[in-house]
Order: structure tokens, then sequence, then C-alpha cells
């Protein structure tokens, strides 16, 4: 089931999101999230944009979010996102559910374009957004830095409306 998230799950989000954090490379960031960080941006989400939840028998499988792509006016449409799984819920819809409820969303909201930033070493992470219709349009090289290396980013993006 997605549903919009709670301060209730910032526990189960911050697990997750720190997961990737401190063990992948599927984001660039070395800081680890506190609950609370999380609880604050589930709640400024929630008052602009979306922060949902993929929930099942086992808790919070996973999320995703979005917000504006860059600052300004001229970028208002334009949109970027996040979504993690939870390790265990890869290869079970989980993802693709998040990421059509976000995509909803951020349609009905006027968002013509969905931008995706994956490391270059996530190949898993470009098929899945290739998969969902995103494509490349961009590789930024050596502008990520974490385990002792210079990472490449690779934009996606998909067409809304």
């Amino acid at each position: 089931m997605i549903r919009a998230a709670s301060a209730a799950d910032a526990e189960a989000v911050a697990a997750i999101w720190n997961h990737y954090i401190r063990d992948t490379v599927a984001t660039f960031n070395s800081a680890e999230k506190s609950v609370a960080e999380v609880a604050a941006t589930l709640a400024a989400r929630q008052v602009q944009r979306c922060f949902l939840v993929a929930e099942g028998a086992g808790g919070v499988l996973g999320f995703a979010t979005y917000d504006q792509f860059r600052g300004g006016v001229g970028y208002a449409h334009s949109m970027e996102h996040t979504v993690l799984l939870a390790p265990g819920a890869q290869g079970r819809g989980v993802g693709r559910a998040l990421m059509a409820a976000v995509e909803a969303h951020a349609t009905k909201a006027g968002a013509h374009v969905m931008v995706a930033g994956v490391t270059a070493e996530n190949a898993a992470g470009q098929a899945f957004h290739g998969r969902l219709g995103y494509h490349e349009v961009g590789r930024m090289p050596q502008v990520g830095r974490k385990f002792g290396r210079w990472m490449d980013l690779v934009l996606m993006q998909k067409i809304l409306s």
C-alpha cells in the first residue's frame, strides 16, 4: 500500500536512507540522517510536494519524494525525485508503485519533467529508471565523492505531460 508518510514513519525511513548513505553508492551523501531530520523533511515535503511510503506486512518497504529540480521560477515545472527501498524489497514492484504515485502527484501539481540523478556506478538504478521511461540526458564526470573516490552522475529525465 502506498500512502503519505507521517512522523511515525521517520524512524523506518531514516533506517532505509541511512543504509544507502552508509553502505552504497546510490547517493553521494556520506552523512547519515537523524530521525529528527527525516521527520522535518517529511513534514516540509508534505506541505509543498509529497513524501510517500510503501507499506507491507513487514512495515515500511520504501519511500519516494520529489522537489523542484533547481531553484527559481524558471524551473518551477521541473522536479527531481528520490526513491529508495528497504533491503529485500527490490524486485517486487514496490519501486514501480512508488514512482507511479510520485509521478501522478507531480503531474497533478503541474510538473512537466521529472529528473533522476543516478550514480554512474548504479547500473541497477539506471536500468530501473529506463524501464519507467526515463532517458539519459547527460553525464557529469567526477561531481561526487564517496568512499575515497570520485564518481560520475548520470542525469535521466522523463517528460510527464
